[in-house]
């Protein structure tokens, strides 16, 4: 019984004695987060969007002339047009 006391004790004194020495290290000074962290890049998404948007464009209007079909731009402009005519 008196060794397994010892043993426990000695045991928490060295866990004990392991935390206060790495307790008392100087720690590094952290730079400020603002430093870290950069916001979106606004610019740079802007002008991937404005890619995307016309590759997507320049593929739906090369599927149409492939089937037959007219451009895209036409037929809103004509549906644009048509609207506006119905309205008057």
């Amino acid at each position: 019984m008196v060794h397994a006391v010892v043993i426990f004790g000695a045991t928490i004194a060295i866990l004990v004695g392991c935390s206060v020495l790495l307790g008392g290290r100087p720690r590094r000074e952290r730079e400020p987060a603002a430093h870290l962290r950069h916001g979106p890049d606004y610019e740079a998404m802007s002008e991937i969007e404005s890619h995307d948007v016309e590759d997507m464009l320049d593929g739906i209007n090369e599927y149409r002339r492939r089937t037959g079909r007219r451009a895209l731009g036409d037929e809103l402009a004509d549906d644009f047009l048509r609207s506006t005519w119905d309205s008057e």
